[in-house]
């Protein structure tokens, strides 16, 4: 041609989508939206973060801000201990397992949850919520059941019984309110039911002892409002890290005041009376055997 020694160039165009800027970063997740038949996908931020990518760091929560938040979230549940020491010495074995595993959900299940670096997984996030979500309302219903004093044939079959429709209904709409209003409503029901019953039997109120109103049931039922307002109307994204903390902490309160004091007929291992638990050893002596009298305890010859 005209132009002389001529190279040719080659040009490969190369096209490539990508669902979200970078992958969101650090401090950001990326999710895909359906919206009737559209299909997109944006970028989730965290811990104060924005922009298309996550990038914008102006409104960002610093890192000690958010370990503080994941420190009151997980050890405001050390708080049920004393929930659990007590169930333990009034020889409510069921109900401390209870409170064990949802105090242990919980505190994993928010070390989990909290935005920006400082989350500590021990398991997958999915199943950290429904365990922190299942122990919660369990330990309500259980509660509330151990108030209503019936008898324990009766308590565990619906301990169980509450506990499976439970779980079945927080694999249906795990946040769905009435999860949790439906067992409280439902126990707090049966347990004035039998307070009823027992005061219109004995003719009297029930419980009978002012002291155990004053100081214990009263004290519990305003913590266990105040904790349910809190929860409800008071709690926000901004105030989460301490108002969602100090509800760990009146809930677990709550227990300590609510839980009844021992049953009387109860024995040191938590067995109810009429529960035999023993066993005899008779040795026998040049084919004679010891009899022991219970009454006089002395040893005969037979």
């Amino acid at each position: 041609s005209s132009c002389g020694n001529t190279s040719v160039v080659s040009v490969l165009p190369e096209l490539s989508v990508s669902a979200c800027v970078e992958d969101c970063g650090s401090y950001g997740e990326c999710r895909l939206l359906r919206s009737y038949s559209y299909l997109y996908a944006a970028c989730v931020c965290k811990a104060g973060w924005k922009g298309w990518g996550c990038t914008d760091y102006s409104s960002a929560l610093s890192y000690g801000r958010q370990l503080v938040s994941t420190l009151l979230l997980t050890l405001s549940n050390l708080s049920f201990l004393p929930a659990i020491v007590v169930a333990i010495r009034r020889f409510y074995i069921t109900e401390a397992s209870v409170y064990c595993f949802t105090m242990f959900f919980s505190t994993f299940y928010h070390a989990c949850d909290q935005p920006g670096v400082a989350v500590w997984c021990i398991m997958d996030y999915d199943a950290l919520q429904y365990c922190d979500f299942l122990g919660s309302v369990c330990s309500i219903w259980v509660t509330i059941l151990c108030m209503a004093r019936i008898r324990d044939i009766a308590k565990y079959t619906l301990f169980m019984l509450g506990a499976l429709l439970i779980a079945m209904s927080m694999q249906l709409d795990r946040k769905g309110l009435w999860n949790m209003l439906g067992p409280i409503l439902c126990a707090i029901l049966l347990m004035a039911s039998t307070w009823v019953y027992r005061g219109v039997r004995r003719r009297r109120c029930y419980p009978p002892s002012w002291k155990r109103w004053v100081l214990y049931l009263i004290p519990g039922l305003c913590c266990a409002l105040v904790g349910v307002c809190l929860y409800i109307f008071a709690e926000t994204e901004d105030n989460y890290y301490y108002t969602h903390s100090l509800w760990h902490i009146l809930v677990a309160s709550c227990v300590v005041f609510l839980l009844p004091p021992k049953e009387k007929h109860r024995e040191a291992l938590g067995w109810s009376r009429g529960f035999s638990w023993s066993w005899s050893w008779r040795p026998r002596i040049c084919g004679y055997t010891l009899c022991e009298s219970s009454k006089e305890e002395l040893y005969t010859v037979t």
